[in-house]
């Protein structure tokens, strides 16, 4: 996948707000501090686009992005964070699993979890939350410069066994400071939205419902 162009689109923290449906959509999920808009910046080739903060737990709403044109990239809040309000941290879950829940173009949300830990429990909980909207089999390891290669190996088994991953599902050690490992995030997003097939529109499904009245 070539990325040529990347605008943000909006900011939402309710239904009403997102974007018109329509456009194939990869979310992106995980820990305040696991790197997810290194991440993003670095899969887009952009410097600034999602806002990379020294103060984690700054991205606090649903934030979407037009790529090439074409389809969507989605910033999800980070959980976890222990300085944000615990009013404020107890939002996010409705929020998210709104989106989650009631959003029919969204394929798949790319979770990422820090390569030199073990997964949290939160960790583990979001997983089986994208285990039972059917979003799940993408996992990210972030951080892979600061293991050596055997660690990073070791690692990468306990994050399969603790998030209790299938045999088919991924998961791609990536390095935001050495640049390693996007191609295969990239490659196995070209493969998601190859397999893109949308439904209809509200005027199509009338027009298919008047059509079967007729008959």
């Amino acid at each position: 996948m070539i990325i040529k162009s990347v605008e943000f689109l909006t900011s939402a923290v309710r239904r009403e707000q997102y974007p018109p449906e329509g456009v194939p959509e990869i979310a992106f999920a995980g820990r305040s501090n696991v790197g997810k808009s290194s991440l993003i910046n670095l899969l887009m080739n952009r410097k600034k686009l999602a806002k990379v903060s020294q103060n984690p737990g700054k991205t606090r709403t649903i934030n979407f992005f037009t790529v090439n044109g074409s389809f969507r990239i989605v910033d999800l809040p980070g959980y976890g964070f222990a300085r944000v309000s615990k009013a404020e941290a107890e939002k996010w879950g409705p929020m998210m699993e709104e989106y989650l829940s009631g959003r029919p173009d969204l394929l798949k949300v790319v979770q990422l979890v820090d390569v030199r830990h073990a997964p949290s429990a939160q960790d583990r909980q979001m997983y089986e939350y994208l285990q039972y909207y059917g979003l799940d089999g993408l996992v990210v390891a972030t951080k892979a410069d600061k293991v050596s290669k055997n660690e990073l190996n070791r690692n990468l088994a306990v994050i399969r066994r603790e998030l209790k991953l299938k045999k088919t599902d991924r998961v791609i050690p990536v390095s935001a400071l050495h640049k390693t490992g996007t191609e295969e995030v990239l490659s196995a997003m070209d493969e998601i939205l190859s397999a893109y097939h949308p439904g209809p529109t509200e005027s199509e499904e009338e027009t298919i419902d008047g059509c079967q009245e007729k008959v």
